[in-house]
């Protein structure tokens, strides 16, 4: 049995083709191309802002303020609500300390309206019961 040394094969092109996708990419920044970003009805940009909306809403949705859009139907879940309100106290306690003013700003606030709108809306299904 003789043993041969494995040939090792390099594919030259690899780095001319690196290289090209890497020109590409750097003019489509230059250039503005948005086309292979999604163009219309590109997602907003992934903020501090955008997270504490994201997760306002889906409270305000659970709390029936937002009617569902498949049956225009509003529809209270108080839990999933609660759990919405929760998940933004977390985050108030976990970045104490980190946030700008600004932001400390927007997440205190909206804790606050969240908190007195589902008082309301559970005072009042409360009543309706």
């Amino acid at each position: 049995m003789t043993e041969e040394t494995p040939k090792i094969q390099i594919d030259g092109d690899w780095k001319a083709e690196a290289q090209a996708e890497k020109q590409r990419l750097t003019e489509q920044e230059q250039t503005g191309d948005s086309s292979s970003t999604g163009g219309e009805g590109q997602m907003p940009p992934a903020t501090f802002e955008a997270l504490v909306s994201t997760m306002a809403t889906q409270a305000l949705f659970a709390m029936g303020a937002i009617a569902d859009p498949r049956t225009g139907q509003r529809v209270a879940h108080l839990e999933l609500a609660r759990h919405h309100i929760d998940l933004l106290t977390v985050i108030e306690k976990k970045t104490k300390g980190n946030l700008t003013e600004e932001e400390e700003n927007l997440l205190t606030t909206t804790l606050y309206d969240l908190r007195n709108s589902y008082i309301q809306v559970s005072t009042a299904a409360r009543s309706k019961q």
